[in-house]
């Protein structure tokens, strides 16, 4: 049984979240990364999906860091991150019996970013990002793989380049919420706001 005493303490939640990601990169069976990320319209119409987490830190692409993501701009995700430049993201570690949401604003990464973590995956990857026109309705099944098929073909030889409309996302975050599982299902939380001089936390009742 957990101590009666705090378990999740305040200070940098960066640092928290790298302590908490390192042991899920030990106990969980798959992609540890993976992320739900959750958007909405203008209207606030919500939808949300996984996607995986490809970068992150308290520094990244700035002082406030963040959390950095991929995906096809045309997607459904990618316009709504376009048009309403705010998210939330939840990690469930089921494993370890911990979870941490985080809320905050969109920024587009550079494209030279995105140039050098499109150049990192697989050919396969690549290809797919081609050929894939993401969130658009499908006839067949057999008509994406001729898709995947006419790509391929176009670039037999040479480097993949990336899609103009492939690219990632970084949310900042702006609160973020660490919890744990406890005895009895007393279970502990710990919320992490951005003031103007850094962090602020306070446990909250589960």
């Amino acid at each position: 049984m957990s101590s009666e005493s705090d378990a999740i303490v305040g200070g940098d939640p960066f640092a928290l979240f790298d302590a908490w990601f390192a042991e899920a990169k030990k106990s969980e069976p798959n992609d540890p990364e993976a992320v739900a990320v959750a958007t909405a319209t203008p209207d606030a119409f919500p939808s949300v999906r996984m996607v995986l987490m490809k970068d992150h830190g308290p520094q990244l692409l700035g002082p406030k860091g963040g959390f950095v993501f991929y995906t096809n701009s045309h997607s459904r995700k990618g316009g709504e991150l376009l048009a309403n430049p705010k998210a939330a993201m939840l990690f469930h570690w089921k494993s370890l019996r911990r979870q941490i949401r985080i809320e905050g604003a969109i920024h587009q990464v550079p494209d030279e970013m995105a140039d050098a973590y499109f150049a990192s995956r697989s050919r396969d990857s690549q290809l797919g990002a081609h050929a894939s026109d993401q969130s658009a309705p499908l006839s067949s099944r057999g008509a994406f793989i001729a898709d995947i098929a006419r790509v391929t073909a176009r670039h037999l030889i040479g480097p993949v380049p990336r899609p103009p409309h492939w690219t990632g996302f970084c949310l900042v975050p702006d609160a973020m919420e660490f919890w744990m599982d406890r005895a009895f299902r007393l279970h502990e939380r710990r919320r992490f706001m951005r003031e103007a001089q850094g962090w602020t936390s306070t446990l909250l009742y589960p």
